[in-house]
């Protein structure tokens, strides 16, 4: 044993950053980017040397999102894997500079798929037993959701099945047992006991990523999504605090799960 507990970590939209194939066409801010992507979600769940792999990406989701299907795109779709409006609604590129298929194409290849081969290169060479897809999500659904403004839990568990986290059908599939979804909501809820509802599958019940990767290797996935009203500020000082925070909180929460269903 490393003392590593076999977990996967993956952060996908925890980056920033604009490609370069894209500059000049962007018509967002730097803060416009940094809203709409998830913020400090590499401080919360940047377990680092405790995990046996971290995956995660530079590219701010709103230009690469690796949660969505590759052939998802304009004019196809506005929320795809290259975005057209963000959450509120603002055009991401400037009039009539929106990426067609071609350069698409290239950010597939440069900064896509190569996020989708490390994550599947950590699945193939080390001892995962479980994976975590770990987002942030706004404290309200945005404008753009046909659930604009409904308040958002706490956490949002997520395995592509129920509320309780069953297959929504016979044979349906989930990406985790709900078994084991259900013992991490209890891990989180009693982490947070008196904040706020842990949520199985809503409103989020997983993307691309815990459906992809858990289809090719069969290895559990769970999607964690935790609302920025934790630790979203404009004190700095205490925002830092409460990120160090909520770090070890969720760790522990994620480890104590681990250790219930593996002993």
């Amino acid at each position: 044993m490393n003392g590593r507990y076999p977990f996967l970590v993956s952060i996908p939209h925890g980056g920033t950053a604009v490609p370069p194939e894209l500059r000049g066409l962007v018509n967002l801010t730097h803060k416009e980017i940094v809203f709409n992507s998830d913020p400090y979600t590499r401080r919360l769940y940047g377990f680092d040397d405790a995990v046996e792999a971290m995956v995660d990406f530079d590219v701010s989701r709103v230009f690469v999102d690796t949660n969505r299907a590759p052939y998802d795109y304009p004019p196809r779709t506005q929320d795809g894997v290259v975005k057209a409006v963000t959450q509120d609604g603002t055009p991401v590129f400037r009039k009539g500079q929106t990426p067609g298929r071609e350069l698409i194409g290239t950010l597939l290849q440069n900064y896509y798929h190569p996020f989708h081969k490390r994550l599947a290169g950590a699945l193939d060479t080390r001892p995962i037993e479980i994976a975590f897809d770990c987002h942030s999500m706004l404290p309200k659904s945005p404008p753009v959701r046909m659930d604009a403004g409904r308040p958002r839990p706490l956490f949002c568990l997520s395995n592509r099945g129920d509320r309780n986290g069953r297959p929504t059908r016979a044979g349906g599939l989930v990406t985790c047992p709900p078994g084991w979804l259900q013992a991490l909501a209890r891990s989180f809820q009693a982490e947070f006991e008196g904040e706020g509802q842990v949520a199985m599958n809503d409103p989020f019940r997983g993307g691309f990523i815990s459906v992809a990767h858990y289809r090719r290797r069969r290895i559990p996935w769970v999607q964690v999504e935790i609302n920025r009203g934790l630790y979203e500020t404009e004190d700095r000082e205490a925002g830092e605090a409460r990120l160090t925070e909520l770090r070890g909180r969720i760790f522990a929460a994620i480890t104590g799960f681990w250790d219930e269903v593996s002993g």
